[in-house]
């Protein structure tokens, strides 16, 4: 029998993150990380969790009492707002345009919710009249829920006059906001969102591992008030209340190191201002785009997302290839498409610590490179 080679420690490659997440992660980020363990209950640990809702609420503009981090990525928060929103037999209507509207309505129905889908093509938005069209047919919505930022296409979703017209209904607005948080406008105050859910390895440019979400005071009075128990025990936010407020209450033992990282990172946020970073991505957004449509790529999306650029594969040109050669030749990372998108998108990431004036000359050199090398071939 031959003996097995002994393990040897993982050195991961330098890369340059411009894919859809995660994003560069600063090093200050890391460092947190390898601070000294402490327990989950310990007064300093609870110290940083108060500190880190502060944080969390100034990001997500909202005086809402109910900001935590959900332990999970972000899909964990997704599934925390749904199911703790929709008891089994509640009528939700979820918004479609791309592979995240789609996993919230897979969430939804597994959750025991009966389903209105409204969908629109790939890359488009929802149109305010297809949500005042459904809010009419059915007089019995709970919660709409729909994607900010539809990381599969890149599309940047309006909220506001959406957000008016569940409210009239009466129902509960559910927003996905894992590729807009930290890097795009959000109010979930000012818009009358009732839960947003968002994930630390997009805009936050902190490790994936945890889930931003905020609950009015609204949605937990319905919470507070249901008639059946929340499906998961795990992300149930009438238990997760308990650890996090007053109480102190054990209910899981939290990921302590990816709660410093997320405080550092949160930090980062709060030295450069929020506004300014927004602008940020702005501005190397508009560099970005300038630049690939200049090498002749055209933006899928009509409303672009300022975080993730979905442009279109050239015709004769081989996406596997160029990603790879990006990767091996350049250490840059992008996204591939998905779904109808397959072979013909590339998605190319600004977010967080990512989205740099450097990272955006150093990716259009090199495609500009690689795209001569296709033509040629």
């Amino acid at each position: 029998m031959n003996e097995s080679r002994p393990p040897v420690s993982f050195q991961p490659p330098s890369r340059v993150l411009l894919g859809p997440g995660p994003s560069d992660v600063s090093p200050r980020v890391l460092q947190a990380m390898g601070r000294p363990t402490i327990g989950h209950l310990d007064p300093e640990y609870l110290r940083l969790m108060d500190e880190s809702r502060r944080l969390l609420q100034q990001l997500f503009r909202t005086e809402n009492e109910m900001t935590i981090a959900v332990s999970g990525t972000g899909s964990a928060g997704m599934e925390a707002c749904v199911v703790n929103l929709i008891e089994p037999g509640d009528r939700m209507v979820v918004c479609v345009n791309g592979v995240f509207g789609g996993r919230m309505k897979e969430v939804a129905e597994r959750a025991g919710a009966r389903v209105v889908t409204l969908e629109a093509p790939w890359g488009e938005t929802i149109d305010p009249q297809q949500v005042a069209a459904a809010l009419e047919s059915y007089d019995d919505v709970k919660v709409l829920g729909i994607v900010h930022a539809e990381t599969s296409t890149g599309a940047h979703q309006p909220l506001e006059e959406i957000s008016r017209l569940v409210h009239d209904a009466g129902a509960f607005l559910l927003v996905d906001a894992v590729t807009s948080l930290g890097g795009m406008e959000l109010e979930v105050d000012a818009w009358g969102i009732d839960a947003c859910y968002s994930g630390t390895q997009k805009c936050l440019s902190c490790p994936p591992g945890l889930a931003p979400v905020s609950f009015s005071a609204r949605a937990v009075e319905r919470i507070l008030g249901r008639t059946t128990p929340v499906q998961s025990w795990y992300l149930d936010v009438t238990l997760l209340a308990r650890y996090w407020g007053s109480e102190r209450v054990y209910h899981h033992t939290a990921p302590i190191n990816m709660s410093y990282a997320l405080h550092e990172a949160l930090t980062l946020v709060a030295e450069e201002g929020l506004a300014a970073r927004i602008a940020r991505h702005t501005e190397n957004h508009r560099r970005l785009r300038v630049g690939l449509e200049d090498l002749g790529l055209e933006y899928i999306p009509s409303r672009s997302l300022t975080t993730l650029n979905a442009v279109r594969v050239p015709d004769g040109v081989d996406d596997a290839r160029v990603r790879r050669r990006l990767l091996e030749e350049f250490g840059i990372e992008i996204g591939a498409g998905l779904g109808p998108f397959r072979g013909q998108a590339w998605r190319i990431g600004l977010m967080g610590a990512s989205s740099r004036r450097s990272h955006v000359t150093l990716f259009l050199a090199a495609l500009s490179q690689l795209l001569a090398d296709e033509r040629a071939h």
